[in-house]
């Protein structure tokens, strides 16, 4: 199997849930308050990947220490070049530039270096004034999520009690806070995958599949937490290019949410109080049917989908595989 451009379009929901804080607004969802939509980094998503990846025994670029803490890019260099050398006996030396045989087994051990990419801090050498960096272009490039509808956010106020925490350990002592949440989001993503970059890094064909793994799976097992719990994948597309791209454009805008009868658009609080309409994305699919080497499709049996089918695609003469998961 061989590499080829593509396109992702990425769907999943978030139920009575923060699927991603902001820091500098009290950790609420973060929103585009004139438009009404949740939006999700990309940082978030591929951070549900790595996580996966850790799940599964491997090794990824940006993790934490065993300990639980955090570790900067020099110290996590550090840690892989101590590695290196006692893995292959080199020693990786006090260079300006990395040499090849550790950047080969950088590569070769890390996946989401070779989907993501990654930015290599390299110390100064004696008598200069700053060092370099060595700089990995993910092929795997993904844009800030959005909802496809607005939403409403709640807050609540939580307390905790604790016992011990006055002098001499006796009485209680209470905190409060704010739990901010949506009632309910179906938040689109949009990528690309560029053949060229990926030749780059050694990007493997299956490292794609563990990909579509780590967001179907990895959303599932990261969203776990107290404020993640209530979010699940609804929707995987990806369309591999014959050659180069094609202008097919933001796939999100050929989707559009449709509530059910007797429901309002603002009301929308479940899966099943609507319908996703795709009618638009799979005619944009076919008029570039003729490059388009694949289409790979997965859906939750129970999103409410119009357009966009297997048997729908292959009647188009797209050619299409089913996602299995």
């Amino acid at each position: 199997m061989e590499l080829h451009n593509g396109e992702i379009l990425y769907l999943y929901d978030a139920k009575d849930t923060n699927p991603n804080g902001d820091p500098d607004a009290e950790n609420r969802p973060r929103m585009d308050y004139v438009g009404r939509r949740l939006l999700v980094s990309d940082v978030r998503l591929k951070r549900y990947v790595r996580d996966y990846l850790l799940a599964q025994g491997e090794d990824v670029w940006v993790r934490m220490r065993e300990d639980g803490s955090r570790t900067d890019a020099d110290g996590r260099l550090d840690e892989l070049k101590s590695l290196y050398e006692k893995e292959t006996g080199k020693a990786v030396g006090k260079k300006k530039e990395l040499d090849a045989g550790f950047i080969a087994w950088y590569l070769r051990r890390l996946r989401d270096v070779r989907l993501f990419g990654a930015v290599l801090p390299i110390k100064a050498e004696e008598g200069e004034a700053k060092g370099g960096t060595g700089q990995f272009v993910g092929p795997v490039q993904l844009d800030w999520g959005y909802s496809l509808h607005p939403v409403e956010v709640y807050t609540a106020t939580i307390s905790s009690q604790f016992a011990g925490r006055t002098e001499g350990g006796k009485g209680e002592h209470g905190t409060f806070g704010k739990d901010h949440r949506v009632y309910y989001a179906l938040i689109a993503f949009w990528g690309r995958i560029s053949r060229r970059r990926g030749e780059a890094v050694g990007l493997l064909p299956e490292d794609l599949e563990v990909l579509e793994k780590g967001l179907l799976e990895g959303l599932l097992e990261g969203a776990t937490t107290r404020s993640k719990v209530g979010q699940t994948p609804r929707l995987y597309l990806r369309v591999d290019w014959k050659e180069g791209f094609r202008p097919l454009g933001d796939p999100r805008d050929g989707l559009k949410v449709r509530p059910v009868e007797g429901k309002a658009l603002e009301g929308i609080r479940g899966v099943g109080d609507y319908v996703l309409e795709a009618h638009d994305l799979s005619k944009n699919l076919g008029r570039f049917r003729d490059s388009i080497a694949r289409v790979r499709l997965w859906r939750h049996p129970d999103l409410r989908l119009e357009g966009l089918a297997l048997e729908g695609l292959a009647l188009e003469g797209l050619p299409v595989e089913e996602v299995k998961f």
